[in-house]
């Protein structure tokens, strides 16, 4: 009994696995320090804060691309710098608004994940 009745569902099983694959996905050095960082400070049990900490940078994932996401994060980063160095991001607006919406795919990731906000 080979009727497409048969072979659909399994051509939609086999397109849905590959789902993921075709999600923005970020290098796993990046991912292990995303997750890092993100632990860093919180309290719970390690495991629960792996779940949490790796289901936040896959829902950035989804959002924006890794460069884009590296560029984002950069800049955020960077916003604490001191003096001229820093002015530099502080006073150009196109960095502000990239900061901005970092934050807020933050905010939402971790709301999203169950994640409270940074200890620090």
């Amino acid at each position: 009994m080979n009727t497409w009745t048969t072979r659909l569902p399994l051509a939609l099983a086999g397109l849905l696995a590959t789902l993921p694959a075709l999600a923005n996905d970020f290098p796993t050095v990046e991912r292990v320090l995303y997750v890092q960082e993100c632990m860093n400070g919180r309290t719970g049990p390690y495991y629960e804060m792996v779940n949490k900490c790796s289901c936040a940078l896959d829902a950035l994932a989804r959002e924006i691309k890794f460069d884009d996401y590296v560029q984002m994060s950069t800049a955020a980063k960077a916003t604490s710098i001191g003096g001229e160095r820093g002015s530099y991001i502080r006073d150009t607006e196109t960095l502000q608004t990239q900061i901005k919406r970092y934050r807020e795919l933050q905010t939402k990731a971790k709301s999203g994940c169950f994640l409270g906000p940074d200890p620090r």
